[in-house]
């Protein structure tokens, strides 16, 4: 018997062996073992275990988050807000909403409240996705050993009239790649 024929019987045999009183019992486990080849114990274990139910619904509270509007209003100003962190946006939140009435459309009066009355943690949960997805900038920067050696560093006399060396960072707006390209 293949493991789908003695799963198939199992299911089969499992309601009756339960309703079933102490000798019924008894031969309907002997006829299992022997059917199937499982030790005594085993079958007993199997024909007793419950069946998990898988739930198609998540458990625990409904988050009141998942209003469209609001996602959407929060995913725009945290945007516009150069993507800051969930504290400093959490205190914008209040001063930006009339702007982004005035430049997008009105907020709806349930997605306006959930903004005001979001935590900063509950900010962080929910734009975790999206800080996932969003790359950050590459630097192309490489420390500058040849005027580091080259500059003297002097801290007798700041009085200095004539120019000197100068170090400055670049910044690539290439997307997510370093390598020039020839461009025509």
């Amino acid at each position: 018997m293949c493991r789908m024929d003695r799963k198939a019987y199992l299911e089969a045999i499992r309601q009756r062996y339960r309703s079933a009183v102490r000798s019924e019992k008894k031969r309907i486990l002997d006829k299992f073992c022997m059917i199937c080849g499982y030790n005594r114990k085993y079958a007993i274990v199997l024909l007793n275990k419950r069946i998990k139910v898988r739930r198609k619904t998540k458990r625990g509270r409904r988050s009141s988050y998942d209003n469209q509007r609001f996602l959407e209003v929060l995913h725009r100003i945290w945007k516009a807000s150069d993507f800051m962190c969930s504290r400093r946006l959490k205190a914008i939140i209040p001063l930006w909403l009339p702007h982004y009435d005035k430049l997008y459309s009105p907020v709806d009066d349930e997605a306006r409240n959930l903004l005001l009355s979001v935590s900063h943690a509950t900010l962080d949960r929910i734009l975790k996705p999206l800080r996932l997805r969003r790359r950050r900038g590459l630097c192309g920067t490489k420390p500058g050993t040849l005027l580091r050696s080259q500059i003297p560093i002097r801290t007798d006399s700041w009085d200095i009239d004539g120019p000197g060396f100068m170090e400055a960072d670049t910044v690539a707006h290439c997307g997510s790649s370093l390598t020039t390209s020839a461009h025509p």
